[in-house]
């Protein structure tokens, strides 16, 4: 479990707060300024987004939608993914197991 929670600049309009974590599981709340891309990645872990607040399109596999404020989606491992902020925005994102990589910076 982290002790301390911090925002985390990650540069271009994104920054995150790891919420909390175990081995297996990580909560982690990503805010987003209007414009800013999270670019198409792939990683092992599950993942869900709830979107908090804004309105972002996403691209998962290939296939693109527009997710708002009470939406969530949910990306298998392994499958490309990113994000584009139409309008300024925060999401809650978990994943099995951890990013340890998200705890290394």
């Amino acid at each position: 479990m982290k002790e301390d929670s911090s925002m985390e600049d990650l540069g271009s309009g994104i920054s995150r707060n790891i919420l909390s974590y175990s081995d297996n599981l990580m909560l982690v709340e990503v805010y987003f300024e209007k414009g800013a891309v999270g670019s198409l990645h792939s990683h092992p872990h599950e993942q869900c987004t709830y979107i908090l607040e804004g309105v972002f399109e996403f691209n998962i596999g290939g296939k693109k939608q527009i997710l708002k404020v009470g939406d969530s989606t949910y990306k298998q491992p392994n499958v490309e993914h990113g994000a584009v902020c139409l309008e300024t925005g925060r999401l809650l994102d978990v994943f099995t197991p951890a990013r340890q990589t998200f705890l290394e910076t």
